[in-house]
């Protein structure tokens, strides 16, 4: 029952954190900034990756030895984040108006 709790939390984090950059004007949701460039939520996207891997480590840590992981590990990883940032970035660019 834990791991299943474990993971949905990480789940859920990695879905906040890679849409954040897109539907927020405040940098990781907290500071507030004048103009956000598109290198800002750039940044703001690996930061999360980044942040949610370190909980993903620490929840498996929890449960049981951490293994050891490959590069493609993190490849894999890394563009299916990218995939959970697509509905933020459709929201931010696509879908709004310009003025809006």
């Amino acid at each position: 029952m834990t791991q299943t709790i474990g993971h949905w939390l990480l789940f859920g984090l990695a879905l906040l954190f890679a849409n954040l950059p897109f539907v927020s004007n405040r940098i990781m949701g907290i500071l507030p900034v004048a103009n956000k460039g598109g290198w800002t939520r750039v940044l703001e996207v690996i930061a999360g990756y980044f942040i949610v891997g370190l909980v993903g480590f620490a929840i498996e840590g929890s449960l049981s030895q951490v293994t050891p992981q490959r590069w493609e590990f993190y490849a894999l990883t890394g563009c299916l984040f990218l995939v959970f940032a697509f509905p933020g970035f459709v929201y931010r660019f696509l879908w709004r108006s310009p003025k809006g």
